[in-house]
Formats: structure tokens, C-alpha cells, sequence
């Protein structure tokens, strides 16, 4: 968006240039021009930064905890899973990557697992609530402070909307410009961050707060579908809550500085788009299918992501290797491997999609990460499972629990859902991050990480 300016300003003045020179003397009137022209270039077309003041996790109480060994007899006492089915979900537990200490919502602890609309109504309120709440106690604001209301969760959709629960909840001002964004899959709570930047580029001094969660209450399958039991076996509960600002003061507090953000979808084809795809059954029951195209439809709209951002990102030596590469596979040797640009150039922290460990694996595996990269996102999802959209946050505050953070470092937020899309948030460190390992979601825990996986 920038170089059409610079384009532009640059054609102005070699045209102002040339008038001066033919005329050999200054014309006041195209003085005039040029500089309210540069006025408004550097006063006008200048965006307000934004900032990630602060951000909460959900902790889940110890009784929401759901050991594998308690999982799999749970689904030995229902009555329409046979043997096969217990035998195929244990396996999946086993190879998920996740630990004994993941949680799922009350409404799933019962036999059979309740799935009713009120029971996802009040994981709502033990999930949103909780860290809107501790949001709000963290930045020492009211709700009243709050301009911006984003609430993302894919597969629940109540009316009145999830958006409308938390402002009837906190009685939030009548001219908050609240929203709520569904079926967006994990990529959801990045996306919600891309949409707020763009909400506050015509809301000055205004504060945003975006609430991500999965509600699970009423996603849980019962049938025995192989392809729709899979969800059952590695979704988990979690929410986060982050509040973001271009107000100037925010700049002396806020965590981090957004850089950039970039987003890319493949719902235009079909492959990607029914790789993970909600729909009934044989029986009539509803599921989300996933398809042996889902990993492959990934890692197109992965590439397409990584090579836009690059392009933007990296440095001139990376996209030279790159290119020469490219070139030298497509004309000269076609078995040549193509050059991996070194993303840790630019970055030094990363936060993938807890979508499983093969996956994290292999993710890193295409952007040539190390296990100190990955570390965030694996032992994430050893705690956590996979919280959908909001196991980002808690990744970011696992780096932050390590105290890794330094004032200027890079971090890099990877948002990957199902249509499939890819959102990327680049941030920048604001100030020096110390203490977070007494608190937040991985206060009891983070002595014990990292594990070897």
C-alpha cells in the first residue's frame, strides 16, 4: 500500500521539478500544491499504531480434567460406540501429543455427554466471562473503557449472539461496535486481530478487545463415523481474551506492537473446501469430517501465506537465494530441492497451529525451525490439546513464562482453519516481559517444561 504512495509523491515532485527548471523561476502556485500534497502524505495517509496492551488465558478448574484412561472408559459405557470405534479413538489419544491433564467442559463429563443448547450457554459463561473478566483486572479498565467487542467461536451460534451475551453481561456502552465471527475455524482469533486493526484505523484512541474460544459443549459427535470421531479425541477447552489499542498511552504499557498482518484462503477450491466440512452423517448425527486432503489443502494455503509474507518480510540475501532456487529447479535441474528461506532472519519467535504433534512437526519441518521453535506450539498441546484459535495465546504465553521475550524480538502468530485459511500476525516486543511465569495459565506447570517429545 505503501509504494503506490511513493510512486505518486515521486512522480509529483520530478514534474514539479521540470516546471521550475522550464520556467526558470519558482511558480508559488505549484509550491503550494506540492506542499499541501506532502502534508497530507505524512500527516494523513499515517495510521495509528497498534498495540497489544495485555491478553488473558483460561486455566479450567481441576475438575474439568479428562485423563485419557477416564476418557476411554467414559466412551466404553456408551452404548452406540462399538469396540472398533473405542479401539480407533484410543489410538488417536495415544499418537495426539496431549498429556492426562487436558480439559473438557462439564456438559462433556456426563454419560452420555449432554449437548444441549443450555449447557453450551453456560460453558459460554465459565469460559468468556472468566477471562473478560481477569482482561479487564489485568489492564485496569471497565467495560465501559471498551470501544471495540470482537467474539469469535466457530461452531455455536446462539441468538442473541455471543457478542450480545457479553454486553448484556458487563452492561457495555450502547455505541460499542460489537461483533461476532463464526465458522471460521483455528484461524478464527488471528483473524479477529486483523479484523479489529482495520476496525480501529477509523476509530482513533479506541480500545478493542477480542474474546476467542471454542465451545464444546455442543460439538461433541455421537456416532461412529471414523472421520468425525477424530474432533472428539484432540479438541479441548480453552479461551483467551486480548485487548488491543491505538491510543498513545498505550505505547508506555502494551506488550507488543503489531507489525503486520496478512491473511489467505483456498475456499475457492473444492478440494480445500470439503477437506474439513460439517454435515450429518448416515444416521443423522452432525459431525465435522475430516479428509485425507485436509493436510495437503494445509500446506497449499500455508505456502501461499509464507511466500506473500516473505516477500515482504525477509531480507533482500533471502529472497536472492530464493529466487535463484526457483529458477535454477524449474530450468536447469528439476530434482534440485528449492531454497528454504531462513524466516529466523526476522523472527525469533513462532506460534503454530496446535493442530497435532505430526503436523507441528512437519510444519517446521517446511520452514526449517529448530525444536526450540516448535517448543511453544508442542508443549501447548501436551498441556492444553488443541484449543482451536485460542492455543495461539496460550503458546504466547508459554514463550513469556520462559521469559524468552526481549524488547525488539519478532514473534510470529499462525492461524490455520478450515476452508481452509491462513491468517499471519507479525509482532514486535514493546517493552521487557518478566513475571508471567507466576501467572497466567501456566503457573503451576511451567517448571515441568520443557518435556522431550
Amino acid at each position: 500500500m505503501e509504494l503506490p504512495k511513493l510512486l505518486c509523491l515521486l512522480i509529483f515532485f520530478t514534474i514539479e521539478s521540470l516546471l521550475i527548471l522550464l520556467k526558470a523561476e519558482l511558480n508559488t502556485f505549484h509550491v503550494v500544491v506540492f506542499t499541501c500534497y506532502l502534508f497530507f502524505y505524512i500527516f494523513k495517509s499515517r495510521t495509528l499504531p497498534v498495540y497489544l496492551v495485555d491478553y488473558s488465558c483460561l486455566k479450567p478448574p481441576n475438575s474439568c480434567r479428562v485423563p485419557h484412561a477416564a476418557f476411554i472408559e467414559h466412551a466404553q459405557m456408551m452404548d452406540f460406540l462399538d469396540k472398533e470405534s473405542i479401539n480407533f479413538m484410543s489410538k488417536v489419544l495415544s499418537h495426539s501429543g496431549q498429556s492426562e491433564e487436558t480439559y473438557l467442559p462439564p456438559a462433556i463429563h456426563y454419560i452420555p455427554p449432554k449437548s444441549g443448547h443450555q449447557e453450551a450457554i453456560e460453558e459460554v459463561h465459565m469460559s468468556l466471562f472468566t477471562v473478560f473478566e481477569d482482561l479487564l483486572a489485568k489492564t485496569n479498565l471497565s467495560p465501559q473503557d471498551i470501544d471495540v467487542l470482537i467474539v469469535n467461536c466457530s461452531g455455536f451460534c446462539p441468538a442473541p449472539s455471543l457478542s450480545s451475551i457479553i454486553v448484556n453481561k458487563f452492561s457495555m456502552r450502547e455505541d460499542i461496535k460489537s461483533y461476532t465471527i463464526s465458522g471460521m475455524g483455528c484461524s478464527a482469533s488471528a483473524l479477529a486481530i486483523d479484523m479489529a486493526q482495520n476496525i480501529l484505523k477509523t476509530h482513533k484512541n479506541s480500545n478493542a478487545i477480542i474474546l476467542s474460544t471454542e465451545i464444546l459443549s455442543t460439538g461433541w459427535y455421537p456416532g461412529k463415523e471414523r472421520s468425525m470421531l477424530v474432533l472428539n479425541c484432540l479438541f479441548r477447552m480453552g479461551a483467551a481474551g486480548i485487548l488491543i489499542s491505538n491510543k498513545k498511552e498505550a505505547k508506555k504499557t502494551a506488550k507488543y506492537k503489531l507489525l503486520k498482518t496478512l491473511r489467505s484462503q483456498r475456499a475457492f477450491n473444492d478440494k480445500a473446501y470439503f477437506s474439513a466440512y460439517r454435515e450429518e452423517d448416515s444416521n443423522g448425527f452432525t459431525g465435522v469430517t475430516l479428509k485425507r486432503d485436509l493436510l495437503q489443502a494445509a500446506g497449499e494455503t500455508l505456502r501461499t501465506n509464507i511466500t506473500a509474507l516473505g516477500s515482504q518480510i525477509l531480507p533482500f540475501t533471502e529472497k536472492i537465494w530464493f529466487g535463484v532456487s526457483l529458477l535454477r529447479k524449474m530450468f536447469v535441474d528439476k530434482s534440485t530441492e528449492i531454497y528454504v528461506p531462513n524466516f529466523k532472519s526476522v523472527i525469533q519467535h513462532f506460534c503454530l497451529p496446535t493442530s497435532g504433534k505430526p503436523v507441528i512437526k512437519e510444519m517446521g519441518k517446511g520452514l526449517n525451525l529448530g525444536e526450540s521453535d516448535m517448543e511453544p506450539a508442542l508443549m501447548t498441546l501436551h498441556r492444553f490439546g488443541n484449543q482451536s484459535s485460542s492455543s495461539l495465546w496460550y503458546e504466547l504465553a508459554y514463550i513469556e513464562a520462559k521469559e524468552k521475550v526481549k524488547k525488539g524480538d519478532k514473534i510470529w502468530l499462525l492461524g490455520m482453519g478450515t476452508g481452509t485459511k491462513c491468517t499471519s500476525l507479525i509482532w514486535e516486543c514493546n517493552r521487557p516481559i518478566y513475571g508471567e511465569a507466576q501467572k497466567g495459565p501456566w503457573a503451576e506447570t511451567i517448571a515441568r517444561y520443557p518435556l522431550t517429545m
